[in-house]
């Protein structure tokens, strides 16, 4: 008996983490998308989802499985979306993110769908202008890092991002190889605004404390901000994906653990009810080349 249905219906769920929204976007009922999800747990012999008040939480088994099939679904959905537009040009999509992510992550498929036949138009912004643009209907697809509400958008959990503490080798002999708030504090800051917010998590994962000190210097730029660091102006708090290639050169240095480092979730999101081939191919597209990686 095949169960590429049932893997179909796992990812979704495990994806918007609600049988529900699973069950809307597969256009099935929510008994099918539960009976899909209960005959998978019989037959790998592990639970897949622990229900909450608010939709469910995967299992330590349903994370491996994902993992395994995910790439799989996803290109299998990607042919059938791409024979379902035929030979018609995709047409144009509207896109709304951060500038940072836009340029580390996002220029490959975006390139990819453009040579797919696709027109991208994208727009930058921070969270409330991006919100704005989707509420006011001039994007189909928005990258936000703070959680959509649900009762407004449709959105799938895209990318993971971990947030790493960084500076360059040059000022390891005053900071030393392990991590000390002393230290630290009397080296310039650099940050992206006076809140803190990037530092406070690391220093508090690190120290156990809140930070209490000022940056020396502020930019509203984290591209800026790697610049300044790499040429040794100081420390500061930054994106895994921003500083990737960095730590693999040495031009940068950890002080924390990637595998510890506090996380943010960063998703994708569009208007409830969206059912347009191209965007549909677009969104597919995207969360499957995230999830592949």
């Amino acid at each position: 008996m095949s169960r590429l249905s049932h893997l179909r219906t796992f990812l979704e769920v495990y994806r918007s983490k609600s049988f529900s929204k699973a069950a809307e976007s597969l256009a099935i009922t929510q008994p099918a998308a539960s009976l899909h999800i209960q005959s998978l747990e019989t037959f790998i012999g592990n639970k897949l989802f622990i229900r909450q008040s608010r939709g469910v939480e995967p299992t330590t088994a349903a994370d491996e499985l994902a993992r395994s099939i995910a790439p799989n679904i996803d290109a299998l959905e990607l042919k059938l979306s791409s024979f379902k537009l035929g030979n018609i040009h995709g047409g144009t999509i509207h896109l709304a993110a951060p500038a940072d992510f836009l340029y580390y992550c996002l220029t490959k498929p975006m390139l990819s769908l453009m040579e797919q036949g696709f027109s991208i138009r994208c727009q930058t912004g921070n969270r409330q202008k991006i919100y704005e643009l989707l509420q006011d209907k001039s994007t189909d697809l928005v990258i936000t890092a703070s959680r959509p509400d649900e009762q407004q958008f449709e959105f799938s959990e895209l990318l993971t991002e971990r947030f790493i503490l960084v500076h360059a080798p040059s000022l390891s002999h005053k900071i030393g190889k392990k991590s000390n708030k002393e230290v630290l504090s009397q080296i310039p800051l650099i940050a992206f605004d006076e809140d803190l917010p990037l530092v406070r998590n690391v220093w508090a994962n690190l120290f156990g404390t809140k930070v209490d000190m000022l940056a020396s210097f502020i930019v509203p730029d984290l591209r800026t901000i790697k610049q300044l660091l790499v040429n040794g102006q100081g420390w500061s708090v930054l994106p895994d994906y921003h500083c990737e290639q960095e730590l693999k050169d040495g031009t940068l240095i950890a002080m924390n653990s990637r595998i510890e480092a506090p996380t943010n979730q960063l998703y994708l999101v569009w208007q409830n009810g969206v059912q347009k081939p191209n965007i549909t191919f677009v969104r597919e597209y995207l969360l499957g080349f995230f999830n592949s990686k």
